[in-house]
């Protein structure tokens, strides 16, 4: 196991990046509820014009988005994927969510979209290959 996290120590580093922008999260939509004098357990259903539900549905969507991204990351480094590929593809994927999550909180609606497909394609180019490799389609 410390062979793999010599090789994949990018990809860790990725992901103790992932969980600090995730209690970023946590902590930004909190305050933020704490602030408006939000009721704990009521959903927020106002809309993208108000911080509190602009907070919340940027957390919301990293949570939604965490299980494709460490699914695919692991199973790339316990089947002994391309390095390199892995490394690109995960580290694509947190700057997407960076511009995502920034460009939520601003209400920058364009680049919000934009830092999502990023994410999103980067995991999915990564899946793609990863297959690829795993089922033999590329020989």
């Amino acid at each position: 196991m410390p062979e793999l996290a010599t090789t994949y120590s990018s990809v860790l580093t990725a992901w103790v990046v992932m969980a600090l922008m995730y209690t970023v999260q946590a902590i930004v939509a909190d305050l933020t509820a704490v602030r408006v004098k939000h009721t704990p357990g009521i959903a927020v259903a106002s809309g993208h014009d108000d911080p509190l539900f602009r907070t919340a549905r940027a957390q919301a969507n990293t949570n939604e988005n965490l299980p494709m991204f460490i699914l695919i990351t692991t199973a790339a480094m316990l089947l002994g994927h391309s390095v390199t590929m892995t490394v690109i593809c995960t580290w694509v994927f947190i700057a997407g969510r960076a511009i995502h999550m920034v460009s939520y909180y601003a209400d920058l609606r364009p680049l919000r979209s934009t830092g999502f497909v990023v994410g999103f394609v980067s995991m999915t180019v990564l899946a793609v290959s990863l297959a690829i490799d795993v089922f033999g389609l590329g020989r």
